[in-house]
């Protein structure tokens, strides 16, 4: 007989239409009977895939997980050791619950059977009233056909309708607004490092799903529970980012057909558009800002979406520029050269804006001219820079911007050009510089995600802090102590912690290195 433990184990996950064991007791059939919930109750959202009649004692070999098992109890009664052999036999084969008939065999409910179902949390329920239990079993059946085949007909409606539009050339946006008008829900992708790259669905909807988004990625993200169902995107065996349906009301199963074939979708919208994941970026980047020039929407209600898209937005100094003429691309890439936070997109007229995101001891001035001294190194000699004052409080930075475009004319209008010099260099940073050139590279997104997963699953800040400070002090117990306030045997505890969570022994040198750069990544990812 197996123990206790070994029964506790979960059910595993529905891979077709189901109902859950609390839908199938709402039936108007079983309510007849006056069901009775006596063990389990808290796992009464299990889902049932399909309803079987059995009375052997090793009734498990008959089954492959999800059923719901209607008995009389006819073979059990009168033998203890046969009723807690039934319930565990039923347990192991990971059926959903079993209902018991009362009056012909048990008047009452059988306490051996009662507690087995109750220590391994099998939802047990008794009928009170005699029930025709082929009733129940064509009821169930007829209704999870009926899913099955409205789960595959949207399926094929959801496939037919991305297609089209697909091969119409629209947006990546507009695939997005269909997805979300099947599901019902907000629509999200992001990638590897859980920035968001897009969104759809009701606009309060998805400002709600994107406050707070990082703690709700890490949560959510890449699993189905409370509606939170996710896609991964990639093709040619490289994963670089994903979908998310975020809140969806449906049964799961129906929830991952819909997110599978709006992922192919998005893969072959990639495909034939001959972009990349970065590009994406750009739109979201350029949806962004344009919204905060024009005054589309009040920029408060754009802060959770600049949040969430990776711009760091706490505490923090914007730098509202403007390029006349400049390549948004070739713009990025100098961002990411210099490793600062930012949103670059194209607007009307030919022009580019650029918001920088500066930490507040960051020289807002300096930073700008050593950004246009690069674009002008890396893209045109004669390349200017419009730029308007810096601006401390979210909320005025759309004026920032404006003013930003003002000079951006005022300079076209001009046959001078621009001479701002640059003070800082890339070479200064040495491996953080190298980092944060390619922390939007899907590798490097991966692999600081894989390295430091012990950590940022677990939501730690204050072992992520101790773990940085004791990298960048080159190992130094004593010196890391000290910063932290903290004594030398409390900080062995904490690396002991930090080590077993990350399954890595800081004192390998290549091991403490590999997680040095893993963490100047996710630094570099979070701005």
């Amino acid at each position: 007989m197996a123990s206790d433990t070994d029964l506790c184990h979960p059910a595993r996950q529905p891979s077709e239409p189901v109902l859950s064991v609390r839908q199938v007791l709402s039936l108007e059939r079983v309510l007849a009977g006056e069901p009775e919930v006596v063990a389990g109750a808290g796992q009464l959202d299990r889902p049932v895939r399909w309803v079987h009649v059995a009375e052997a004692a090793d009734v498990g070999v008959m089954l492959t997980g999800g059923e719901m098992v209607l008995t009389t109890g006819v073979l059990l009664a009168g033998d203890e050791a046969k009723q807690a052999e039934y319930i565990q036999s039923l347990h192991r084969a990971e059926a959903s619950a079993v209902v018991l008939g009362l009056g012909r065999a048990f008047p009452t409910v059988p306490e051996v059977m009662r507690r087995a179902a109750e220590r391994c949390g099998l939802p047990m329920v008794v009928l009170h009233r005699p029930f025709p239990f082929a009733e129940l079993t064509e009821e169930v059946q007829c209704r999870l056909v009926r899913r099955k085949f409205a789960a595959v007909s949207l399926s094929e409606t959801v496939r037919t309708a991305l297609t089209g539009l697909i091969t119409a050339g629209a947006p990546l946006g507009r695939l997005l607004d269909e997805v979300a008008q099947h599901s019902g829900c907000p629509v999200v992708v992001t990638n590897l490092a859980h920035r968001v790259l897009a969104t759809a669905g009701e606009r309060s909807a998805v400002d709600d799903v994107l406050r707070d988004w990082e703690r709700i990625a890490r949560q959510a993200g890449g699993a189905a529970g409370d509606g939170w169902i996710s896609a991964e995107l990639g093709g040619r065996g490289e994963r670089w980012g994903r979908l998310l349906l975020c809140g969806y009301r449906g049964d799961t199963a129906t929830g991952r057909l819909l997110a599978d074939r709006a992922a192919e979708a998005l893969v072959l919208h990639r495909m034939l558009g001959g972009g990349s994941a970065r590009s994406w970026e750009e739109q979201s980047a350029q949806s962004l800002l344009t919204d905060l020039v024009f005054g589309v929407v009040p920029a408060r209600q754009v802060l959770p979406r600049a949040r969430a898209a990776g711009l760091p937005v706490n505490r923090r100094t914007f730098v509202p520029l403007v390029v006349p003429g400049g390549d948004p691309a070739r713009l990025g890439r100098v961002l990411r050269m210099l490793g600062l936070p930012g949103l670059v997109a194209e607007l009307a007229d030919g022009v580019t804006a650029v918001l920088l995101s500066l930490a507040r001891d960051q020289h807002a001035e300096a930073l700008t001219a050593h950004f246009a001294a690069r674009l002008r190194d890396e893209t045109d000699p004669a390349a200017t820079v419009a730029a308007a004052e810096p601006r401390t409080v979210w909320d005025d930075v759309p004026a920032g911007l404006r003013e930003a475009r003002h000079v951006a004319e005022a300079v076209a209008d001009s046959t001078a050009a621009l001479d701002l010099p640059a003070v800082v260099r890339l070479k200064d940073v040495h491996l953080r510089g190298l980092v944060r050139l390619l922390r939007d590279d899907p590798h490097v997104q991966s692999f600081a995600e894989r390295e430091l997963d012990g950590l940022l699953r677990g939501a730690e800040p204050e072992l992520l802090n101790v773990l940085r400070t004791y990298l960048a002090t080159g190992r130094n117990k004593s010196r890391t102590a000290q910063l932290h306030h903290v004594s030398r045997p409390a900080l062995y505890r904490r690396l002991e912690a930090i080590q077993g969570r990350l399954g890595v022994d800081l004192d390998d040198f290549e091991q403490a290195a590999s997680v040095h750069i893993a963490l100047l990544a996710h630094d570099a990812q979070q701005g």
